[in-house]
């Protein structure tokens, strides 16, 4: 079995830098805002270091919502019902919808940014695979007569940066959540 390697002290520390200046940029000025070079400035480490841990702004954003979205699939693997194994698919399927849903809810700008970097590798990016696996799991548990496949790249594609932003008001601040769990359910309603 092979050990993975702890993470240096400094390293980690860089890391949560990095990303907090990530989110520090977003939060000021969108997507547009970030750059290595600025990202890097703001953390206090060279842009090398950044490059080196993350590729580029794709691999930067994506790392972000890595964090953002860790726990949800610890709890998913892990966790308890109904979010974890142990609960109805359907009742798996409205929990990971709340779920991800506050997360973009939460993190619109971050979700937008994410699309625009990461446009061509979308359907690659890891995150992306999991909810998919696990969207199309669970439906498939409570529909199987149905192209679950699509039906859950259709539910992913309504996680949409802008959609969220424009969906989400300070009065019903779980609109977009609320409406994507009643989508969800209307397809499993035979």
């Amino acid at each position: 079995m092979v050990q993975q390697r702890a993470e240096r002290a400094d390293a980690a520390r860089n890391r949560r830098a990095v990303l907090h200046a990530t989110e520090q940029l977003l939060a000021e000025g969108g997507g547009e805002h970030v750059s290595l070079d600025r990202v890097a400035a703001l953390a206090g480490v060279g842009k090398g270091t950044v490059f080196r841990r993350f590729g580029n702004r794709a691999g930067l954003l994506q790392a972000l919502l890595e964090e953002r979205s860790r726990e949800l699939r610890d709890a998913i693997d892990n966790g308890p019902a109904p979010l974890g194994p142990g609960a109805s698919a359907r009742e798996r399927l409205l929990a990971f919808l709340d779920r991800l849903g506050a997360i973009a809810e939460g993190n619109a700008v971050l979700l937008s940014a994410h699309e625009q970097a990461c446009a061509e590798d979308k359907y690659a990016d890891p995150s992306y695979q999991f909810w998919h696996r696990h969207l199309s799991t669970l439906l498939s548990e409570e529909r199987p007569d149905l192209d679950t496949d699509f039906l859950a790249h259709a539910v992913l594609a309504v996680f949409d940066g802008d959609l969220v932003r424009k969906t989400t008001r300070p009065d019903d601040p779980r609109r977009f959540t609320r409406s994507i769990q009643h989508m969800a359910t209307a397809l499993l309603d035979k």
